[in-house]
């Protein structure tokens, strides 16, 4: 060790020694980082970095010891044989290299440190050639002892640092530099304290003589030149697979990122190798379950079963790619419509690495796509069989598309409008058609553009000369164009015309109706005042109108008002007019200047509406009154001129017949009074229960062999204030008109019933229903409560009525009669044998007793008839089993008349006048009140 020193100490440069243990230590860390950054990699790229690591540890390892050889004193001239010192430097590279190899190629710490052994008798190998490659005047002589320890020492330590390079540990690139850079020192320098050189002159010196202090430099700088290129390649090569990580990563944080797709690789025998989040959210599968798997895992069992996923990556390999939409199954079993791409990947030798698979749920797409499919069926549809035609223009105004009923519209050429066909051609195609001249064309076109040019567009009404007739509507487009709308209008136009003309006429008769009539009216009145013409109101009504549609029926009675209302239009002129008001009311206008004009109109209508009609073989003949007013003698206006037409018509219908006609009544000054006396009547009326001027008399009812009383008919009088006492002839038909009935109707009926209620002899009171108070909405539950109220027993209670008070609605009056007939009271039929007595009424409902009218009783005594007509009624009565009642009893020969025949019951004066108390049961038979 001593010698060691010492030579150390007395036989070096210690610049150069220290020139020395700087290339030591560059070259032990170049060769080291390679070694580890060679052990990272497989393949040939291993064995490049292997290459590089075993020239910068070779070269470095023989320029430190050949430096340090420029450094050693022997005490004589030295010069060095070239081949050997280059073998040395082939034997530094080549073991070393070997030594690294074995080193970064092992997983056993064993082989590695073994490597590093390699690496260390690298070292002294090179160093004993180099020293070998000396020549010098003297003998060289070696301790052997130290070369072991030199060789051993050197050995030790690089393998220890190949050893702890190749670890993971945190230092061990440092600790293991210092390692080899130590056993290279101790190598080079107990091997230098080895030599023992002793002088000889006789030796010749030769070989290449060199100066150590350039010499040194020289060779420190081409070792650091070679050490800085491989440290440059290192981080060269660190640098770009830095960018390369930084890509891979920022590919995968992509992949990752994209979470519509499942973007995953599989290998050659198609089991997964990685996995994205995409694949994750569609498949359900995280990586840690799913990597290592086969993808036949994605597939439904029916595809499994028959070897599809294998299918699909041959046909991957044969084709290149494979492409497909298909059902997938997901890890909770669901499945979903799937877009696979699946691409085979390739090393640069062409060696399979396996598969880029691609997978998007495309499930939502797939309906997305069939609702747009289904909705653009639907709008193809519906254009092709829309009733509108349709068609759209550019801004170029040239034609993109027009539904079929475009071409159904205008003969079916297809060659008339196809898209790209500017508006002008077209137009002047369709107008050709028609006929159209050049001129025409052109102005129909600007017609056209001048509406296509607003801001909201418009619409154009075309009728061609075969009846058609079209609307055309623009609505320009914001881009520019327009949208044109063609409707066939032609019928819609004929049911305009038919419902105004409905609207203006009577849908039965044709006859203009009220409105239009007061239209002419007014017009004809004012042409009057400027010719000094004078203008006439007639008003008609059809007298046996009501009596035809009860006997004929309702057909019947509507053919009556289309033939009186076909002879009333075909007679009037130029200057006359007629129309139907309503019902079996009609209304004529004529304008004349003399007296006879009117006369004649008058006498043809006469004529019209009394000649007879011929209904299925019967002979009717409906007759007519008319009421005549004349503008301007009686009124000033239209509405006056009518309303004094309506009461010469009352009073018309009032008159008897002349020759068989009805009467027509001018109009009078005094008809105006009679109205306004009925309008105060009816007025005067409505405060008549409130004023208490009201009372019910009671007339008897007698059987007519006992003569008992059987009953009391109700019958009510008024005491006027101002006219005393009204007949109710007179003020009865005014209540039915203005409604007061219903009113003086319940009082009139409760009155009764309680006063019956006190009477003690049990006797029933009759109390007579108008017409009107049928219609009442709860006839029914009014008449019940008015004997609840009154604690009358129902059956003390009998309503009159007439067959004319049910003909109006006979279904819902017999409905009400039977419903009060059902709690107990008794309903009669009133006044039988007159008006519109039938036999279908008694045979309808079952009512509880007949009244025969007073005419028949009256004429008995002189006519055989009225006598054959009252036997008649009894005997229907008795075989119907239902009692018969004569009213107008007034002399002992008409009771025994009744008497003779079998009548059950009689009323009249000659039992008594009505009176406001009813008669003691005890009372003689005939009373006067």
């Amino acid at each position: 060790m001593l010698r060691v020193i010492a030579c150390l100490r007395d036989q070096h440069d210690w610049a150069l020694v220290v020139l020395a243990a700087l290339v030591c230590v560059s070259a032990s860390f170049t060769a080291l980082r390679l070694a580890r950054r060679a052990r990272e990699t497989d393949g040939a790229e291993r064995w490049r970095w292997v290459a590089m690591a075993g020239l910068a540890a070779g070269f470095g390892i023989w320029a430190t010891h050949f430096i340090a050889m420029l450094a050693y004193s022997a005490g004589v001239a030295t010069g060095y044989d070239l081949f050997k010192t280059f073998l040395s430097l082939v034997i530094a590279v080549t073991i070393t290299g070997a030594g690294i190899a074995l080193a970064v190629s092992e997983r056993q710490g064993l082989w590695r440190g073994v490597g590093g052994a390699l690496l260390g008798l690298g070292v002294a190998g090179m160093h004993y050639t180099g020293m070998s490659a000396v020549i010098a005047p003297a003998h060289i002589g070696w301790h052997t002892e130290l070369v072991a320890a030199s060789v051993l020492l050197g050995m030790v330590f690089e393998a220890a640092a190949l050893w702890l390079a190749t670890s993971r540990y945190r230092y061990a690139l440092t600790g293991a530099t210092g390692l080899m850079v130590l056993g290279i020192v101790a190598h080079h320098f107990i091997g230098m304290g080895a030599v023992d050189v002793t002088p000889d002159p006789r030796i010749a010196t030769g070989g290449l003589m060199l100066n150590p202090g350039s010499m040194s430099i020289t060779v420190a700088v081409v070792a650091i030149a070679v050490m800085g290129l491989c440290i440059m390649s290192l981080m060269q090569r660190q640098r770009f697979e830095a960018a390369v990580a930084a890509n891979e990563r920022h590919m995968r944080i992509l992949i990752d990122s994209v979470r519509d797709y499942a973007i995953y690789m599989l290998d050659p025998q198609g089991r997964v190798s990685n996995w994205n989040a995409g694949a994750q959210r569609f498949k359900g599968y995280a990586a840690s379950e799913i990597v290592g798997q086969s993808f036949a895992t994605f597939f439904p069992e029916a595809d499994r079963e028959v070897g599809k996923p294998q299918a699909i990556l041959q046909a991957a390999l044969e084709q290149g790619r494979y492409e497909e939409e298909g059902e997938r199954v997901r890890k909770d079993g669901t499945t979903f419509l799937a877009h696979v791409i699946l691409t085979p990947m390739y090393e640069s030798d062409g060696t399979l690495i396996g598969f880029a698979k691609v997978t998007r749920d495309i499930t939502q797409r797939r309906a997305d796509r069939e609702i747009l499919k289904r909705t653009t069926h639907n709008f193809d549809t519906a254009l092709r069989h829309m009733s509108q035609g349709l068609s759209l223009y550019d801004a170029d105004h040239r034609l993109v598309f027009a539904n079929p009923r475009v071409y159904s519209m205008f003969g079916n050429d297809p060659n008339m409008a196809r898209p790209g066909t500017p508006f002008r051609e077209v137009l002047g195609n369709i107008l050709r058609r028609a006929g159209a001249t050049e001129a025409q064309i052109e102005a129909r076109y600007r017609m056209h553009m001048d509406l296509i040019a607003q801001p909201e567009g418009g619409t154009l009404i075309s009728e061609s000369a075969n009846g058609t007739v079209l609307s055309v509507t623009y609505r320009p487009l914001p881009e520019g164009g327009w949208v044109t709308t063609i409707d066939d209008i032609t019928a819609r136009r004929r049911d305009e015309d038919r419902i105004a003309h409905m609207a203006r006429h009577d849908g039965l008769t044709g006859l203009p109706n009220r409105e239009h009539f007061n239209q002419h009216a007014d017009r004809e009145l004012e042409r009057a005042a400027r010719t000094g013409h004078k203008v006439a109101a007639v008003a008609i009504d059809l007298d046996r109108f009501k009596e035809i549609n009860d006997v004929r029926g309702h057909a019947a009675g509507d053919q009556v008002l289309k033939i009186i209302a076909e002879r009333l239009q075909r007679l009037c002129g130029d200057s006359e007019f007629v129309g139907r008001i309503g019902g079996d009311e009609f209304a004529c206008v004529k304008t004349f200047a003399e007296a006879r004009e009117l006369s004649d109109f008058v006498s043809r209508l006469d004529v019209a509406l009394h000649d007879p009609i011929d209904l299925d073989g019967f002979e009717v003949s409906p007759g007519g009154s008319m009421g005549v007013a004349v503008y301007p003698d009686d009124a000033d206006g239209r509405e006056p001129l009518m309303n004094n037409a309506d009461l010469a018509l009352y009073r018309a219908k009032a008159q008897p017949r002349i020759n068989g006609h009805e009467a027509v009544c001018y109009y009078e000054a005094r008809m105006d009074e009679a109205a306004r006396d009925r309008r105060a009547l009816a007025k005067d009326l409505w405060q008549a229960i409130a004023r208490d001027e009201l009372r019910v008399h009671y007339q008897v009812q007698r059987s007519v062999t006992s003569q008992a009383i059987t009953g009391y008919e109700a019958l009510l009088r008024w005491q006027h204030p101002q006219r005393g006492f009204v007949s109710p002839a007179d003020f009865i038909p005014v209540a039915e008109e203005c409604g007061a009935i219903l009113d003086i109707g319940e009082w009139v009926l409760r009155t009764a019933c309680a006063e019956a209620a006190t009477w003690t002899n049990g006797a029933k009171v009759a109390v007579n229903l108008s017409p009107v108070q049928l219609t009442h909405p709860d006839l029914v539950g009014m008449v019940k409560s008015i004997l609840i109220e009154t604690g009358l027993s129902p059956r003390r209670l009998e309503l009159e009525i007439t067959e004319s008070t049910i003909i109006g609605d006979k279904a819902r009056a017999l409905h009400i009669l039977r419903r009060i007939k059902g709690f107990g009271v008794t309903i009669a039929i009133d006044d039988f044998g007159t008006g519109y007595s039938s036999l279908d009424t008694l045979n309808a409902f079952p009512f509880d007793k007949i009244k025969i009218d007073r005419s028949f009783l009256m004429e008995a005594e002189q006519s055989p008839q009225a006598r054959a007509i009252i036997r008649a009624i009894l005997a229907l009565g008795r075989s119907l089993e239902v009692p018969v009642l004569a009213e107008g009893v007034e002399t002992v020969a008409q009771l025994e008349l009744l008497r003779s025949e079998g009548c059950d019951e009689a009323q009249g004066y000659y039992f008594g006048r009505p009176a406001a108390q009813v008669l003691d049961e005890t009372a003689p038979a005939r009373l006067t009140a």
